[in-house]
């Protein structure tokens, strides 16, 4: 199976042939895959080489012009190294851009800890009006990425990673998806993580959504599965974790309610390994997955 980055390419391509509003910025990463496409469009394929800020900062100044930008670079170097250029250039000056990262949280562990941003979510969270896409296969990279270049001129982050789910669901680009219903509580798995919530919650009780766009967070489809399985609500997000606990407490914020957020843990692992050994290490394969989301559910007031 090819991987979301795989189809990233071809997609924007197609875009580009098919939108003359369309343009791609990049600094390197990411730039042979463009290259047809470079020849076609010269004027709306750009690579600034190793300048984030640049990226950023050309992304933004597209924008001014009428042009939809697609900024295109690792997930730390998008949105950690230049922050202050997605805060100002982008945010300050209400410019839209649509920001496609990959490497997620450690997709490529022997590149470091310069390669990995397990808090790039919570970081965008700390700005106002972020449209955030975290798929969870290839097929839903696909339709998202047309979402987001399609809507308008809003600022969208999408989060490509090589982890994925073996099966694609269909995704609208705004709501959450009840892929599981049960009585004893609430899990909401986030993009590439489906499979092994599903693993894990096996002949369990609970009730799973599947989440591929966070944000804007869907309360309503949150509030409606509480309403039958109950208010112990577990959150399992493939980056840092708890960065959805607080859109959850505030969607139940009117009901007695439980949270637990799993995800990346905050302690920095320095012997990098592969990516499996990763998402062990950090409790988000679907064994300890399992004995986490028992416990919670277990440790009920009154139980």
């Amino acid at each position: 199976m090819d991987t979301m980055r795989d189809r990233f390419a071809p997609v924007v391509s197609r875009l580009l042939d098919e939108d003359p509003r369309v343009a791609v910025v990049l600094a390197e990463i990411g730039a042979d895959g463009f290259a047809e496409a470079r020849r076609r469009h010269p004027d709306r394929v750009i690579n600034v080489g190793i300048r984030e800020q640049l990226l950023i900062g050309t992304g933004a100044g597209l924008a001014l012009t009428g042009l939809r930008p697609v900024v295109h670079t690792f997930a730390s170097f998008l949105v950690e190294r230049p922050f202050e250029q997605v805060k100002l250039d982008l945010g300050h000056q209400d410019a839209g851009a649509v920001l496609v990262s990959a490497a997620a949280s450690f997709d490529w562990p022997a590149g470091g800890f310069t390669h990995m941003a397990p808090g790039d979510v919570a970081l965008l969270d700390t700005l106002d009006g972020w449209t955030v896409h975290v798929p969870g296969h290839p097929d839903e990279a696909e339709t998202l990425l047309r979402h987001a270049v399609a809507a308008g001129d809003d600022k969208v982050y999408v989060r490509l990673s090589v982890q994925a789910n073996a099966h694609p669901l269909g995704v609208d680009g705004s709501r959450f998806r009840t892929v599981r219903e049960g009585r004893e509580g609430v899990v909401v798995a986030v993009g590439p993580m489906l499979d092994a919530v599903l693993a894990a919650t096996e002949g369990r009780d609970v009730t799973v959504l599947y989440a591929t766009t966070v944000r804007p967070f869907d309360a309503a489809a949150l509030r409606g599965a509480t309403e039958t399985a109950g208010s112990d609500v577990v959150l399992v997000e493939p980056y840092l974790a708890g960065t959805s606990t607080a859109a959850a407490g505030d969607a139940l914020a009117d009901v007695p309610h439980r949270v637990l957020g799993l995800g990346v843990g905050r302690r920095e692992l320095r012997r990098y390994g592969t990516m499996e050994e990763h998402l062990v290490a950090h409790g988000l394969d679907a064994r300890s997955l399992r004995e986490r989301i028992d416990a919670f559910l277990a440790a009920r007031v009154g139980v």
